[in-house]
């Protein structure tokens, strides 16, 4: 379920989640008034308000504790996919002083990878997938072009070791998006986000006041904060899919300078 509200229109899941939710929240109280005297609701107001208090607070802590840890997430995403053009980019320039052909077949093999991470791994993060094979195969050929050339058999030499260095910071950063792209918040903090949401939002209809009218609309008014809340978390969790997520722009104005640098093939 959570998937398919991260994975649809931030419309759709904004509609489900902040829509629905304020909405069955404002029947709240007006269902309970049907059933239970307002007096007996008065008469436990000062108790139920000391409680309701302590629910919030801890609420309250939750949530913050999901929205930042998420938006945490989600940072680290963009700067794991900068990095990653970085170091792409740092090979390309290295390979430029090792020799004619072993450096047009690391640059070449660089090349290729970014495109095939571009139009194969974003998708498959978008299905929340943990990459594609095609990409995988990619930079593994980095590496197999890298150690089968003159200078991957010179020992000791500085710019085999940068170059070594640099890939494996590149593969880093694609394993890091990977990861991140399966989401941060587990399933067992989902349950207690939601249940705690739905708790927080019931403890409001056992209060008691005269106008009713007014007591929907606090309610009502709680309940779309919470849930623009949930929201956040919802669209961010997973940085890769879904409306609000991390693009491949990094790599891609990367691979465009590439593209002007080799000139018309």
């Amino acid at each position: 379920m959570i998937f398919f509200l991260t994975s649809h229109s931030l419309w759709l899941s904004g509609a489900i989640i902040v829509g629905l939710g304020t909405a069955l929240s404002m029947l709240g109280p007006g269902i309970v008034r049907r059933y239970v005297t307002l007096e007996r609701l008065t008469a436990n107001n000062d108790i139920a308000g000391f409680k309701f208090a302590t629910v919030g607070v801890l609420y309250a802590v939750l949530l913050a504790f999901a929205i930042i840890v998420v938006w945490q997430k989600f940072n680290d995403a963009e700067t794991n996919v900068v990095q990653e053009a970085g170091a792409a980019t740092t090979i390309y320039r290295l390979s430029q002083g090792i020799g004619e052909k072993p450096g047009v077949d690391i640059r070449n093999a660089v090349t290729n990878y970014l495109k095939v991470a571009i139009a194969a791994d974003w998708p498959a993060m978008q299905r929340g997938a943990a990459g594609s094979q095609a990409a995988r195969q990619a930079l593994n050929a980095i590496y197999e072009t890298l150690l089968a050339s003159d200078v991957g058999q010179r020992a000791g030499n500085p710019v085999m070791s940068e170059l070594l260095y640099q890939l494996d910071l590149m593969t880093q950063a694609r394993r890091a998006r990977l990861t991140a792209a399966e989401g941060t918040v587990p399933d067992l903090l989902w349950l207690v986000l939601v249940g705690g949401a739905v708790v927080t939002v019931v403890f409001t209809f056992f209060f008691g006041t005269r106008n009713l009218r007014a007591q929907i609309m606090m309610t009502g008014l709680l309940a779309l904060l919470i849930s623009s809340e949930l929201l956040i978390v919802v669209a961010i969790d997973r940085p890769f899919t879904g409306t609000v997520k991390v693009e491949p722009t990094a790599l891609a104005l990367v691979l465009a300078d590439f593209e002007v640098e080799s000139g018309p093939h």
